[in-house]
């Protein structure tokens, strides 16, 4: 197999910082056995293992192997994601587990084997590539070539084919997460034979099994592109997903019978039989030959481009088989090193058995490492340097098994601690879990995976009597972990870890106590003595906030927790966060019951009767507490729905907090805690029921079971407990063709569009080709679904971002020295103590900057910010950039930069404005830049009437309010700055959207001519708009200290870092007020609006206007308002400068127009959906600001048609009244609908913007060199251009080439944004591909007919034509640009719309409509997606599966930002975070973007059909932004379901974005919430806490 050791060729430039340890102790070795792709590494390299250093800081910065990705830090987003092999000596196999690198210590992989995705396949070592460039063409079609071979391995072949990479920059990770999983026992395609698990008993498992394992296990990884569903569809194509009926039969239900064989089946609502239908409905489908792949939609001219459909997988199964031999599935057990697996000479055994010891003597300082062999051994040494041990350094010990907590204590807390112990796995005591007569038995440091893995064999074993204890008690085990963490995590983690951290918000403590589970603690007090061991209840070991009794010469040797019993004793898990997988929780629950059959009372009834009951809570104080009053209240009393109503009040009483409780929603939390002790009674109703019937069959008598009304059985079970979705889809496009768009009038090129789509063309081509005319095929790339040009090297880890580039000799790594406060003066920087930290190379700040001549001001439109804040100047925010320290690696340069010595004055840090409440109340504004839209009459005076025309005229008013969003891009701003020519040039590598800004910046602030600094860009692991301008100041930051020490410098942000001081997307707040008139016929006619917009700027102007006035462009959505009034103002506040972020506004102005119109609908008492059709924009019909919708205007007006397709379609009446249907069954379980349409237009705002370059260059060979203005950041730009290219030569796609952005090619260039890339380089690179074949029209014309490219080109080169061209292209001056302070000039067309003469913003607008339907979780505000419809008018798409692609991850990405992306900051509302205007959420621990299993189950696209756009190239339209707002109809989908949970009466109410679980849950309004509430506020309008 390929494999890619970068270190065995280059190891020259290992950094010097970095010495090998040195021991002198002849009972411990000194270095590591270390394994990586098969290889052991060298002594010399494994020695420089430092105790302090992740597994992942070693593979990149010791060997160079930089497929693995720095995306976190903390685990959280699975970038970093390896392969851990070792040998089970107790199962006598290879056992791999993926772990996360960022946090694995390097030492703790001592004896293991290490698989990177560098290992498993590589794409330039394929040797049926010609070298040219990528193969783009995907290998999805039922006529596909297939190769005999393949270097890519299947998985990554998968996920190519699948379209599953956009950035790529997540995707190495997530290939190794699933490569992982099918390396699992069991995991193997059913067409591969062959034992895989070394013993000669592989596991047999069915397809449907394995593919639920996938879904279960899926859940450590993020991506922030691609939406997920072809990630999936990738993952299923590795298994066959097919259900036979038998698999259906077997899907049972709460009632305990088998859906297939249900009497009820037809009307039955519940989960379980709709999945069993849905599934049915696949099979039969499959039967059919439905499904997809050159099949017809129900819409006419559509073929699928992309579907998780049971036939699409199929095929490519037969593919992927195909160009694969088993010996691909084979390679992580052949990889494993032979000496780790011998028993003879040759073995390490021997060696591995010495105990490990590594001191790091470097420059570092991180301590010593131990690995003991023996418990003896460990005990000794937590005896010697713990407090008030013999050794000197006592005091500083610390236990490390998956580092997942300590990893993060020392990274982002920056404890250190001098001595590290690591137990090897022969401690048997430690990491075994097994089961007695009476207990399950884990060991401390026992992996919670595989605890997870054993409750699973519990459960699933034969269900004889003797095991029905084991089952129960495995259970709550096995499905709280099921949601701890990530699989990663989980490999790693252990139990005793996750109790000695005493995490108040822990999931397993409240668990475990609630299971009244005994710790066993050993030590040995003396070096010749015995262990001693002595038990604490886990219930008992929690004394306070992180605090817990255990000595500290003690270690937790075992945990024991006793078996329930097999009938009558019940044990339920709760647990809500902020997103399902992967999270901390809120408030987290583990509740444990005994019931009794009670004796007769005086009246002669028998009832059952609580013997016992354990109520634990976790999030409700400092520690994991028990509910002891709430128990008292409950023990001893019937078991019916009275006495858990009283304990209720109790527990109210028991648990309140104040509002500003450490970690806020004090109501949320108490209401989470009555809500969970409400489901307990329900869940133990439903155990009891079936206990009591399995006893009626042996002729035993019980009192009667409580009985529980119909509605509220649907508050049984909640997510916890409930399989994983299946997530699948269709994705629809029209038969490709290629159209011609504004090249046929900008160009002059001659339109040879035609309506046949290509493969009627082709099929006409080879009818002619028949004939005696010679005759030459066409190459068409337009309009094709080819894979994005970069995907094989995303999917091998080969493709390079700027963190990866190979260090230049001398680099140094870079780290900013940031402000602690804001609203305070910077007094003094003192850089002394930094400096004599050994490693720091240079400290700069502002004065330095001034020491060159350089000019510290930067913005993009006003210089308001510094690149480094000068003393004597206003801290404006927390995380303010005041200078950079250097040094030898990035470890030391942050040391250093903690080091330095800041002094504040006139520190008023209470007078912060943070939110956009404070700055009005201040009056803080960019008022310069406030921008108002009128139309029509006063609607002052209009909004104080209550009549029209004798018309009643309905007024509403209200205000809006939606949060900010962190742009969450997987690669962090990374900047290298390279010095040439005694530093009088620089080149600037930059992740960044804008390489002429950031040209502009660099050469101002290092005071060099901007012609000797040049920016190149190669991609972005994700942008957003995120790195459009606040990018830059990273650049100039590495710019700056590369110039004065003339040095290579790398800057590359932590992720906490990158959040906290980059800026998001701006929270926004509406006030508004509007009317519509009642027709006759009832009809509501929108009349007059009147809106104020205020955004959050933050501390700097950055973009804020324009993001304003894009909102300003989009408040009216498609909706027309006759009579039209709004203001747009920026507030200047103390959070971080906010910025561009996809739609840049233009969502925040449509949520606005949404909301009005749903407040709209419950006033006047109308089905939102009528009200939204009858108002919109019709033909000629104009917005506020001027453009008039039709042909010669925008283009097509698609919204109202592509409305009613969908509505018929997805049959949007009855789907609501099914949901009405089902909310009136069920009190606890919602689902609401939501559909909504959108238009967003497509232009820079600003005029002089809307421009692009290219450069083209034929080479001699016929292949094609497009360097052009615009960046990559997984959208697939590069690839859409090279079609262009492609198309224009009639060559293949794999000819023509992208290699970087670079400002000495094409210089002078636009940032990357606005959704404009593809219109504007691809006109300016077909420009230029027109200007090289008119040059060598004459040449073709001399040549035979068919004569290929390579050959004009040749002899174009010996006739001394040029072969190379710059092209260009702008906008029209008529369609774009838009002056908001011109007047109405004199004699202007009267017959021409308001506000026509201010400009034309927008050349076209993207159109759109969706569906999505959820169901919400009421005791709880868990929700989930259901399905979602999304129709998308794309115009006549250049590459539809990239096009696909932009839409689902937008439509993700907003209903991320719609529901659980909360960002928070240190308000009056989060007076618990200090400083104030601090940000909170700064990493993917407390801030939750959309996981895997967050996508709606039914996710189906398409493109619309016959959408010609005459005003872009190819008659193409953008796509990137447009698709975002309408994830906002799963937002809207919930609202609606919020609404049937406060029943009729409810009325209008103001429901903030996000949709938060508290937001949904608080807004419910039942009699739970209200009693947490509290009388003394107005539960009705009660809103929960919020940064805005």
């Amino acid at each position: 197999m390929p494999i890619n050791l970068s270190y065995e060729s280059d190891i020259a430039t290992l950094n010097n910082a970095a010495q090998p340890s040195s021991n002198t102790d002849d009972n411990y070795r000194s270095t590591p056995l270390l394994y990586i792709n098969s290889h052991r590494i060298p002594a010399h390299l494994a020695a420089l293992a430092r105790p302090n250093q992740t597994l992942l800081d070693f593979l990149r910065n010791t060997l160079h192997l930089t497929g693995s990705k720095l995306g976190c830090g903390e685990g959280g987003c699975g970038a970093c994601t390896v392969l851990l092999s070792r040998f089970d000596k107790s199962k006598g196999a290879v056992v791999h587990s993926t772990v996360n690198a960022c946090l694995f210590p390097v030492l703790g992989a001592d004896g293991c084997h290490v698989t990177t995705v560098e290992g498993i396949g590589s794409w330039r070592h394929d040797a049926n590539k010609n070298g040219v460039g990528s193969n783009n063409s995907s290998n999805i079609t039922a006529n596909s070539s297939v190769e005999e071979t393949d270097n890519l391995h299947p998985i990554q072949r998968a996920m190519v084919d699948m379209h599953g990479s956009q950035c790529g920059y997540c995707t190495p990770g997530i290939v190794m997460a699933l490569y992982g999983l099918f390396a699992q026992d069991g995991m193997l395609p059913s067409s591969i034979s062959g034992d895989n698990s070394g013993d000669g008993n592989h596991k047999t498992t069915t397809a449907a099994q394995r593919q639920d394992y996938l879904e279960e296990h899926l859940d450590g990884n993020l991506c922030r592109c691609t939406g997920y569903r072809p990630i999936w569809d990738a993952a299923r194509s590795l298994v066959s997903c097919h259900h036979s009926e038998d698999d259906l039969e077997e899907i049972r239900g709460p009632c305990g019978v088998k859906c297939g064989e249900c009497p009820e089946r037809e009307s039955c609502e519940m989960d379980c039989n709709l999945e069993s239908k849905k599934q049915m409905a696949d099979v039969a489908a499959d039967d059919n030959g439905g499904g997809c792949c050159g099949g017809s939609s129900n819409s006419g001219n559509e073929k699928c481009c992309s579907s998780s459909s049971m036939d699409k997988i199929q095929q490519y199964q037969q593919i992927i088989e195909s160009k694969h031999s088993e010996k691909w599935w084979d390679q992580p057990n052949d990889m494993f090193p032979d000496e780790l697996l011998r028993d003879d000479e040759k073995s390490v055994h021997d060696e591995l058995s010495t105990p490990l010891k590594v001191m790091d003597t470097s420059i570092h300082n991180g301590g010593t490492w131990y690995t003991p062999n023996t418990l003896e051994e460990l005990l000794d040494l937590f005896r010697e340097f713990s407090s008030g041990g013999s050794s000197s350094s006592g005091g500083g010990i610390k236990m490390v098994v998956g580092n997942t907590e300590v990893g993060i204590e020392t990274k982002f807390k920056h404890a250190s601690y001098p001595t590290m112990v690591h137990p090897s796995k022969d401690i048997h005591t430690l990491h075994d879990i097994f089961s007695t007569g009476d207990h399950y038995r884990v060991g401390g440091c026992a992996a919670l995976g595989d605890l997870q893995e054993f409750c699973h064999s519990e459960m699933t074993s034969d269900g004889e009597e003797a095991n029905r204890r084991h089952e129960r008690t495995a259970k709550p085990i096995h499905d709280m972990l099921r949601w701890f963490a990530s699989t990663q995590i989980r490999n790693v983690a252990c139990l005793g870890g996750n109790l000695v951290t005493a995490s108040p918000i822990s999931d397993m403590n409240p668990m475990l106590c609630s299971l009244g589970a005994t710790l066993v603690l050993a030590s040995r007090p003396k070096s010749d003595g015995g262990v001693v061991r002595r038990n604490v209840k886990v219930s008992d070991f929690f004394i306070g906030y992180r605090t817990v009794e255990k000595e500290d010469m003690e270690v937790i040797e075992r945990v024991d927790v006793p078996l329930l019993q097999d009938r009558f004793e019940y044990c339920i898990p709760f647990k809500q966060a902020r997103r399902r997988e992967d999270d901390i929780s809120i408030v987290t629950s583990g509740m444990r019951i005994k019931l009794r059959p009670a004796t007769k009372t005086d009246n002669g009834d028998r009832h059952w009767e609580i013997e016992d009951v354990a109520i634990a809570f976790g999030g409700m104080a400092p520690k994991t507490v028990m509910a002891r009053r709430t128990m008292d209240a409950l023990i001893g009393k019937p078991f019916d729905s009275n006495s858990f109503e009283d304990a209720r009040k109790v527990l109210q009483d028991e648990f309140q907090m104040p509002d500003d409780v450490p970690g806020g929603q004090a109501q949320y939390r108490l209401t989470l805690a009555c809500s969970f002790l409400h489901r307990f009674y329900l869940n133990c109703v439903e155990e009891l029921t079936k206990d009591v019937a399995a006893d009626k069959t042996e002729g035993l008598s019980y009192p009667p079971v409580p009985l529980i009304d119909d509605d509220e059985e649907c508050g049984v079970g909640g997510f916890v407990g409930v399989k994983k979705p299946s997530i699948t889809g269709l994705q629809t496009y029209p038969e490709p063709k290629v159209a011609m768009g504004l090249e046929v009038e900008h160009l002059g090129m001659k339109d040879e569009s035609s309506d046949l789509p290509l493969a009627a063309v082709a099929a006409a081509a080879a009818k002619s080709s028949l004939s005696d005319k010679p005759t030459k095929q066409k190459n068409n790339s337009v309009g094709q679904p080819a894979t994005h040009a970069s995907g094989p090297l995303h999917c091998t880890g080969e493709a390079i971002y700027i963190d990866d580039i190979p260090a230049p000799a001398n680099l140094l790594h870079g780290s900013l020295i940031l402000a602690s406060k804001c609203h305070a003066t910077l007094a003094s920087i003192n850089v002394e103590p930094a400096l004599s930290i050994p490693g720091v190379a240079g400290v700069f700040t502002s004065e330095d900057i001034e020491r060159i001549g350089g000019d510290n001001k930067v913005g993009p439109i006003l210089l308001d910010d510094f690149t480094f804040l000068p003393v004597g100047e206003k801290v404006d925010f927390v995380g303010q950039v005041l200078g950079i320290v250097v040094a030898a690696s990035q470890e030391i340069a942050e040391k250093g930069a903690r080091a330095v010595a800041v002094e504040y004055t006139d520190d008023v840090e209470g007078k912060a404005i943070v939110s956009i409440e404070d700055a009005i109340d201040a009056e803080s504004f960019w008022t310069d830049f406030r921008h108002e839209m009128k139309r029509g009459g006063n609607v002052d005076e209009i909004l104080n009437k209550s009549e029209v025309d004798g018309k009643r005229l309905v007024i509403v008013e209200g205000s809006m309010r939606s949060g900010g969003q962190e742009h969450f891009y997987l690669e962090p701003n990374s900047t290298l700055a390279v010095p040439s020519e005694s530093a009088t040039n620089l080149t600037i590598y930059s992740s960044t959207q804008a390489p002429t800004k950031t040209q502009d910046f660099c050469a101002r602030v290092t005071n060099t001519p901007a012609a000797k600094v040049v920016v190149r860009m190669k991609r972005m692991g994700g942008g957003f708009g995120g790195k459009e301008t606040r990018s830059v100041f990273v650049a100039t930051a590495a710019a700056v200290s590369a110039k004065l020490m003339n040095r290579p410098v790398r800057v590359t942000l932590n992720r906490d870092t990158d959040m906290a001081i980059t800026g998001g997307r701006h929270a926004f707040l509406a006030k508004y007020k509007a009317g519509a008139i009642v027709e006759e016929d009832g009809t509501i006619k929108l009349h007059a609006l009147d809106v104020r917009l205020y955004n959050n700027g933050g501390c700097k102007f950055d973009l804020s206007g324009p993001v304003m006035d894009r909102a300003l462009f989009h408040v009216d959505n498609c909706y027309f308002w006759p009579n039209f009034h709004s203001v747009g103002t920026s507030c200047k506040t103390s959070q971080p400068p906010h910025t561009a972020f996809r739609g840049f506004g233009g969502p925040q102005g449509l949520l606005v127009a949404e909301h009005i119109m749903d407040h709209f609908a419950t006033e006047c008492n109308v089905s939102g959906d009528k009200l939204r059709r009858d108002n919109m924009y019709s033909l000629q019909d104009a917005t506020p600001f001027g453009m008039r919708f039709g042909d010669g205007f925008t283009g097509m007006w698609n919204v109202p048609a592509m409305w009613d397709r969908l509505e018929k379609e997805l049959d949007i009446p009855g789907r609501r009244q099914r949901a009405a249907e089902f909310n009136k069954k069920n009190k606890w379980v919602k689902r609401g609908v939501g559909f909504i349409p959108t238009k967003f237009g497509i232009a820079f705002t600003a005029k002089y913007m809307n421009q692009g370059g290219a450069l083209v260059h034929l080479y001699t060979d016929g292949t094609v060199l497009v360097t052009h203005g615009g960046t990559e950041m997984g959208q697939g730009l590069h690839t859409k251009v090279c079609q262009v290219a492609a198309q224009a030569f009639n060559i293949p796609l794999d000819h023509v080439y992208v290699n970087d952005s670079s400002t000495d090619k094409v210089a002078n260039t636009i940032p990357s944004a606005a959704s404009m890339s593809t219109d504007l380089y691809g006109m300016a690179t077909l420009d230029a591909c027109q200007q090289i074949l008119k040059r060598i029209q004459p040449i073709k014309d001399s040549l035979s007919p068919d004569a290929t490219l390579k050959e004009v080109a040749k002899k174009a080169f010996f006739e001394r034509i040029d072969l190379s061209a710059h092209g260009f292209f702008a906008l029209d001056n008529d369609r774009c640009g838009y002056d908001w302070n011109k007047d109405c000039p004199e004699g202007f067309p009267a017959d021409l719309p308001d506000n026509a003469w201010k400009g034309h913003p927008f050349n076209y607008f993207t159109q759109g409509v969706a569906m999505a339907e959820v169901e919400i979780d009421v005791l709880t505000g868990d929700h989930k997606t259901i399905s979602a419809d999304v129709l998308v008018d794309v115009g006549s798409s250049i590459n539809p599966a990239i096009d696909i692609g932009q839409i689902e991850g937008a439509f993700i990405q907003g209903m991320g930002w719609a529901t659980i992306e909360e960002v928070i900051y240190g308000d009056d509302d989060h007076t618990w975070i200090r400083p104030r205007a601090r940000m909170h959420t700064t990493g993917p621990g407390t801030y939750k973007i959309p996981a895997f299993n967050d996508v709606p189950e039914s996710f189906n696209i398409s493109l619309l059909e016959n959408a010609n756009n005459p005003f872009a190239v190819h008659s193409s339209k953008a796509v990137g932004e447009p698709p975002f707002f309408l994830g906002c109809s799963v937002f809207f989908a919930i609202k609606d379901a919020i609404i049937a949970a406060r029943g009729s009466g409810g009325g209008y109410f103001e429901f903030r974005l996000p949709a938060t679980s508290e937001r949904i849950r608080m807004a419910c309004s039942d009699d739970i919430a209200s009693e947490c509430i509290g009388s003394d506020r107005d539960q009705s309008s009660f809103q929960p806490q919020g940064s805005f």
